[in-house]
């Protein structure tokens, strides 16, 4: 005897798997949208420390380049006259050529930028930047604006740089941190032949 048809309990197997796999569609749909969202607040993360690392690849001060006809690399601005004056050297120099040394004016405070040509790290700070913007307002779930703030804090010869990202209902995903320190660069040693 052949078989043409279903049996009335293979019917019913194949009506309580499709009816499972359509009430758990929402569920799949949701964890979804969390990855996607997770995912995007990841982005943020990674925008801001790049951010951070930008602004961190600027000059201290724009001071640090007023001998520039000296040297092609930023100098160590003297703040509390802890230079010497003959030898350009702070404390903790090493006395070789190449090696770090301090601007020839003794006097050089750091200044606040002024929008100049040298990108420093005072040009970094902004508030309120846009890193995701969400195409629609209106609409639910995993689409978010991001916006970035980096500020500049000067402590001494330190200026702590941080970049906080906050989500559209200003709650803060992450803020990073770093430190970039008053010591100038070491000249390229150039080899001649």
């Amino acid at each position: 005897m052949v078989r043409f048809a279903f049996t009335m309990i293979e019917l019913i197997f194949a009506i309580v798997i499709i009816g499972i796999s359509v009430m758990s569609l929402p569920t799949m749909t949701n964890i979804i949208n969390k990855g996607i969202e997770n995912n995007l607040v990841q982005e943020a993360i990674f925008a801001s420390s790049t951010e951070l690392m930008g602004a961190t690849s600027g000059y201290w001060d724009e001071n640090s380049m007023q001998d520039i006809n000296k040297s092609a690399t930023s100098r160590v601005i003297n703040i509390d006259n802890d230079c010497n004056s003959s030898t350009k050297l702070r404390f903790g120099h090493i006395n070789q050529p190449y090696h770090r040394r301090c601007l020839d004016n003794l006097s050089t405070t750091p200044r606040a930028s002024s929008g100049g040509n040298v990108y420093d790290l005072d040009d970094a700070s902004h508030s309120s930047k846009d890193i995701f913007i969400n195409p629609s307002p209106n609409a639910k779930g995993y689409k978010q604006s991001y916006k970035s703030t980096i500020t500049v804090v000067q402590n001494g010869d330190i200026k702590e740089i941080t970049s906080t990202i906050k989500d559209e209902n200003n709650n803060t995903i992450t803020v990073l941190k770093a430190q970039s320190a008053n010591i100038g660069e070491t000249e390229y040693f150039k080899r001649k032949l």
